[in-house]
């Protein structure tokens, strides 16, 4: 049994591992004022936006995709019903399910969500009994860690995704002996830029920009590739890249961009508590 006071220490333990994290990382912020460009998808966006707003700092924002429905009722509703986990990866995963085959909580699956935004989206459509990782490992990675996908041997598991994610969590579920398959209930559908839209961010002395996947790193700095001929020396050595993630770390540093800092996390409040400390306010 694990008494209150050990939670306590674990907690304040997280807390200031952050702290040093971002003490650490707080010298590759830019020059003040931070400004931030969040490339979120529109409601993840509007939630950090609120939340910088409040604490002072400048922001805009760009999603770099929308999303539309891409699996029916019936697919969905035969995978269902051979299965005995559901993972659901995002928040458009759960709204895009339950919008094409209305999901209860008379669900008798063992139900997962990657992050705290996406065990919300459950429980806004009546499911109460989610397993998710810590506010710190809201990601693949955080998610394999919990005890209960340890043991999956012979489980059958559904994926709730959009097209095109990572193949990370059915990997290493297959590895582990589970039989694993997708329902990628929506798709992202990319938006095509102005070609001076990043001119526009250097007008607005944008110096930070938030990614949370790596889809999205990829695709904006093919844009500023191509809307510049070649990556302007600003976007890769003097802008502050907040990643959420070792992987996006990992390829942000690998296609040149030098100003990198990980947050470990896509929760919108540890976002916004990172960028705060960057920005001294």
């Amino acid at each position: 049994m694990i008494s209150k006071t050990d939670n306590s220490a674990k907690k304040l333990s997280q807390v200031t591992s952050l702290e040093t994290s971002i003490n650490e990382q707080a010298l590759l912020a830019p020059s003040k004022p931070l400004r931030v460009l969040i490339t979120r998808p529109k409601a993840k966006a509007q939630q950090l936006a609120l939340l910088l707003t409040q604490q002072g700092i400048i922001n805009t924002s760009q999603s770099l995709f929308d999303y539309q429905r891409n699996a029916s009722a019936h697919d969905i509703a035969k995978a269902i019903d051979h299965a005995e986990i559901l993972i659901f990866v995002s928040v458009a995963a759960v709204e895009y399910t339950h919008a094409s085959y209305p999901l209860s909580n008379d669900l008798s699956q063992t139900i997962f969500a990657v992050g705290n935004a996406t065990k919300k989206a459950l429980q806004a459509i009546g499911i109460s009994t989610i397993l998710s990782p810590p506010p710190q490992q809201e990601h693949s990675e955080g998610l394999l860690k919990l005890p209960q996908l340890s043991k999956v041997i012979g489980k059958r598991i559904i994926i709730f995704r959009g097209n095109g994610g990572r193949e990370h969590i059915a990997n290493s579920l297959t590895l582990r002996g589970a039989e694993v398959q997708y329902i990628e209930s929506y798709q992202r559908v990319w938006r095509t830029l102005t070609r001076n839209i990043a001119e526009q961010w250097r007008a607005q002395k944008i110096n930070c920009i938030v990614i949370t996947s790596n889809d999205i790193l990829i695709a904006l700095l093919k844009y500023l590739t191509t809307a510049t001929n070649d990556i302007d020396d600003y976007w890769q050595s003097q802008c502050l890249w907040l990643v959420v993630s070792d992987r996006i770390e990992n390829n942000a540093k690998a296609l040149g961009l030098t100003r990198v800092v990980n947050t470990h996390s896509a929760n919108s409040q540890i976002l916004c508590n990172t960028l705060q400390a960057l920005s001294g306010s």
